[in-house]
Protein backbone atom coordinates (compact mmCIF):
# COMPACT_ATOMS: atom_id res chain seq x y z
CA UNK A 1 0.00 0.00 0.00
CA UNK A 2 1.65 3.63 -0.95
CA UNK A 3 1.10 5.83 2.67
CA UNK A 4 1.26 9.16 2.44
CA UNK A 5 2.15 10.93 5.79
CA UNK A 6 0.46 13.85 7.23
CA UNK A 7 2.87 16.57 8.25
CA UNK A 8 2.14 16.17 11.84
CA UNK A 9 2.60 12.17 11.82
CA UNK A 10 5.86 12.53 9.80
CA UNK A 11 7.00 14.86 13.13
CA UNK A 12 5.36 12.53 15.43
CA UNK A 13 6.89 9.49 13.98
CA UNK A 14 10.41 10.97 14.17
CA UNK A 15 10.24 12.50 17.90
CA UNK A 16 7.15 11.47 19.32
CA UNK A 17 6.05 8.29 18.48
CA UNK A 18 3.88 7.55 21.35
CA UNK A 19 1.44 10.34 19.83
CA UNK A 20 1.02 7.74 16.94
CA UNK A 21 -2.33 5.38 16.95
CA UNK A 22 -1.63 1.73 17.28
CA UNK A 23 -3.18 1.27 13.56
CA UNK A 24 -0.86 4.35 12.24
CA UNK A 25 1.98 3.21 13.90
CA UNK A 26 1.94 -0.20 12.51
CA UNK A 27 1.30 0.50 8.73
CA UNK A 28 4.56 2.92 8.95
CA UNK A 29 6.15 0.09 10.32
CA UNK A 30 4.88 -3.19 7.80
CA UNK A 31 7.58 -3.54 5.38
CA UNK A 32 4.48 -4.47 2.73
CA UNK A 33 4.01 -0.49 2.73
CA UNK A 34 5.92 2.49 0.93
CA UNK A 35 6.31 5.74 2.54
CA UNK A 36 5.62 8.89 1.05
CA UNK A 37 5.73 12.54 2.04
CA UNK A 38 4.63 15.53 0.15
CA UNK A 39 6.80 18.89 -0.17
CA UNK A 40 3.84 20.66 1.02
CA UNK A 41 5.21 19.12 4.20
CA UNK A 42 8.81 20.66 4.20
CA UNK A 43 7.08 23.65 3.83
CA UNK A 44 4.84 23.76 6.50
CA UNK A 45 7.03 22.04 8.99
CA UNK A 46 10.14 25.03 8.33
CA UNK A 47 7.53 27.38 8.71
CA UNK A 48 5.96 26.29 11.67
CA UNK A 49 9.63 25.97 13.28
CA UNK A 50 10.21 29.56 12.04
CA UNK A 51 7.33 30.54 13.90
CA UNK A 52 8.17 29.26 16.87
CA UNK A 53 5.29 26.62 16.90
CA UNK A 54 7.99 23.39 16.66
CA UNK A 55 11.08 24.07 17.82
CA UNK A 56 12.31 20.26 18.11
CA UNK A 57 12.26 20.12 14.59
CA UNK A 58 15.57 22.18 13.60
CA UNK A 59 17.22 18.96 12.72
CA UNK A 60 14.09 18.35 10.18
CA UNK A 61 14.23 21.45 9.23
CA UNK A 62 17.72 21.88 7.62
CA UNK A 63 18.13 17.83 6.70
CA UNK A 64 14.49 17.22 5.28
CA UNK A 65 15.69 15.57 2.52
CA UNK A 66 18.46 13.75 4.21
CA UNK A 67 16.19 12.51 6.64
CA UNK A 68 13.30 11.30 4.29
CA UNK A 69 16.36 9.15 2.73
CA UNK A 70 17.36 8.01 6.20
CA UNK A 71 13.58 6.56 6.47
CA UNK A 72 12.84 4.98 3.00
CA UNK A 73 10.76 7.85 3.06
CA UNK A 74 9.85 9.41 -0.72
CA UNK A 75 9.18 12.82 -1.12
CA UNK A 76 6.64 13.93 -3.59
CA UNK A 77 6.69 17.25 -5.60
CA UNK A 78 3.25 19.32 -5.65
CA UNK A 79 2.21 19.00 -9.70
CA UNK A 80 0.26 21.57 -11.14
CA UNK A 81 -2.93 19.22 -11.64
CA UNK A 82 -2.68 18.32 -8.01
CA UNK A 83 -2.55 22.30 -7.04
CA UNK A 84 -5.48 23.00 -9.44
CA UNK A 85 -7.51 20.06 -7.76
CA UNK A 86 -6.69 21.67 -4.33
CA UNK A 87 -7.76 24.87 -5.40
CA UNK A 88 -10.97 23.47 -7.03
CA UNK A 89 -12.15 21.14 -4.22
CA UNK A 90 -15.89 22.24 -2.88
CA UNK A 91 -15.21 21.44 0.70
CA UNK A 92 -15.10 24.26 2.65
CA UNK A 93 -11.80 23.53 4.54
CA UNK A 94 -9.76 27.05 3.87
CA UNK A 95 -6.04 25.44 4.92
CA UNK A 96 -4.14 24.75 1.68
CA UNK A 97 -1.63 22.36 2.85
CA UNK A 98 -4.44 19.45 3.90
CA UNK A 99 -6.26 20.99 0.49
CA UNK A 100 -2.81 19.43 -1.38
CA UNK A 101 -2.47 16.69 0.43
CA UNK A 102 -5.95 15.63 -0.15
CA UNK A 103 -5.47 16.26 -3.47
CA UNK A 104 -1.96 14.52 -3.58
CA UNK A 105 -3.41 11.45 -1.95
CA UNK A 106 -6.62 11.30 -4.33
CA UNK A 107 -4.32 11.82 -7.25
CA UNK A 108 -1.50 9.20 -6.99
CA UNK A 109 -3.67 6.82 -4.48
CA UNK A 110 -2.49 7.23 -1.44
CA UNK A 111 -4.42 6.15 1.82
CA UNK A 112 -3.39 9.45 4.07
CA UNK A 113 -2.09 8.40 7.37
CA UNK A 114 -3.77 11.23 9.65
CA UNK A 115 -5.79 12.18 12.92
CA UNK A 116 -7.74 15.01 11.42
CA UNK A 117 -11.00 13.70 10.53
CA UNK A 118 -11.18 16.88 7.87
CA UNK A 119 -9.83 14.47 4.82
CA UNK A 120 -13.18 12.78 5.18
CA UNK A 121 -14.53 15.63 3.68
CA UNK A 122 -12.71 15.22 0.37
CA UNK A 123 -13.07 11.46 -0.08
CA UNK A 124 -9.56 10.51 0.98
CA UNK A 125 -9.03 6.84 2.16
CA UNK A 126 -7.30 7.43 5.95
CA UNK A 127 -5.62 5.44 8.64
CA UNK A 128 -5.60 6.25 12.34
Amino acid sequence: MKLLLDTHVLVWWLYKPELLSVPARKAINSGDNRLFVSAVSAYEIAAKHRLGKWPEVAELTREFDDILVSQSITSVPIASHQARMAALFHAEHRDPFDRLLAAQALSEEFHLITRDPVFAHFGVLTIW
